[in-house]
């Protein structure tokens, strides 16, 4: 694009951040945060429209979607119920027995009981499903049994009952439908607990609530661009005055958003290119992410109805497990962090590490919130390097090839 262009496309990008200003203010709400953050993304798809029509980009997105292979991975299916009625959706993906695989079969002394196998149980983010372990899952398949779970709300899990009956969700609750998982998935046995964001903080109300599980179970624990509190502090790589107004209006916002889904879902259709520039933004650090992979962190934000993010947001102003995370003290732990993400920033990675000094700290360059999408060998080498620490993998294992959708046997 030469340089004589620029100033049409700021003008376009000018006009696009006030129509969205406008609309909000119509709305009846403050929209002057939705708009510094609007801006940015508008301006940079002005400059896309300059090249590249509106159609050819739907029709861009609509090939990803068909060619793109993420997310396509399944396992046994279970049901775990939490303890308040809310129905769980899990699957498990097991290592194949010896006789399967055509080597000889283990001889067992009589009476004696096969001890359970190490059990690797992934917790999403906010926003996400199970399959944003995509890359890490086909890695691992058939070296180690593997527990994925989609958080009450989101993927197929169902809403989340006491939030159905006025509610208001918390970490702690999420805590509870962990153990409940793995009460149903993995009952007995070591286990080894992986989250990312949300998931992580997951991991650390189980701690708080379940202090004896963690001890008796629990061999390692990898944290991926997560968070122990202070994420009210955080300022989304916004100017001062920017994230001022956005904390001030922002849960207000969410709360009249969340009152008119049926609405925004279509606005959210109509402004798809916005949409993604958002998503790019707050999802990655480095330029070059594969577009399949872009997309397909689109299509999994953008399956997160607005009313659950409306309900969810407050629960991450009030989390603080700090203190939770001493319970991790005796296992080995990584901590992982990409050094871009502004959603978690590296800084509070860093702030679990010196919480447990013990634990691994990755911070990995060039790399966002969806780090283990946006750089899979990365974190899948950190992790398969933890499982054979702790005796989950043998030490030479082949964790696979990176972003593999064979189905089991296949």
């Amino acid at each position: 694009m030469s340089e004589s262009s620029a100033p049409g496309a700021v003008e376009v990008a000018a006009e696009a951040a006030s129509a969205a200003v406008g609309n909000w203010r119509r709305a009846g709400l403050a929209g002057t945060a939705v708009g510094v953050v609007a801006a940015g993304a508008a301006a940079g798809v002005a400059l896309e429209r300059m090249t590249v029509g509106r159609g050819i980009r739907r029709k861009a997105r609509l090939a990803l979607d068909a060619a793109g292979p993420y997310g396509a991975l399944r396992g046994m299916p279970g049901q775990a119920v939490a303890d308040d009625g809310t129905e769980i959706y899990f699957e498990v993906d097991e290592v194949e027995a010896d006789a399967d695989a055509g080597g000889p079969r283990r001889r067992r002394l009589f009476g004696r009981r096969t001890p359970a196998p190490v059990t690797v149980v992934f917790s999403h983010g906010f926003c996400l499903s199970q399959d944003a372990w995509h890359f890490q899952r086909a890695a691992l398949r058939g070296v180690v049994r593997t527990v994925h779970w989609d958080q009450r709300s989101h993927g197929r899990s169902a809403r989340g009952a006491a939030q159905e009956r006025g509610v208001a969700i918390d970490i702690e609750q999420l805590g509870r439908d962990l153990k409940a998982v793995i009460d149903a998935a993995a009952p007995k046995g070591p286990l080894v607990l992986v989250g990312h964001s949300m998931g992580g903080m997951t991991m650390m109300a189980l701690a708080d609530q379940f202090p004896e599980l963690i001890r008796e179970r629990v061999v390692g624990a990898v944290f991926v661009g997560t968070s122990s509190g202070k994420l009210g502090e955080v300022n989304f790589g916004l100017p001062v005055a920017g994230v001022n107004a956005v904390r001030r209006v922002l849960p207000r916002v969410l709360r009249a958003l969340g009152s008119q889904a049926e609405i925004v879902e279509r606005g959210r259709r109509a402004t798809a290119d916005l949409f993604a520039g958002l998503v790019k933004r707050y999802s990655f650090g480095s330029k070059d992410v594969d577009p399949a992979v872009a997309r397909f962190a689109e299509r999994l934000i953008e399956a997160t109805p607005i009313d659950v993010v409306a309900a969810f947001y407050p629960a991450f102003t009030d989390h603080d497990k700090a203190e939770a995370l001493e319970i991790f003290a005796e296992v080995p732990v990584l901590v992982l962090a990409g050094d871009k993400d502004l959603v978690t920033p590296s800084e509070h990675s860093e702030g679990i590490a010196r919480l447990l000094p013990d634990a691994e700290l990755v911070t990995v360059p060039d790399a966002g919130h969806l780090v283990m999408l946006e750089h899979p060998e990365v974190v899948t080498d950190r992790l398969a390097d933890l499982l054979a620490r702790v005796g989950a993998v043998p030490a030479a294992a082949n964790v696979g090839t990176y972003g593999s959708t064979a189905q089991p046997g296949g």
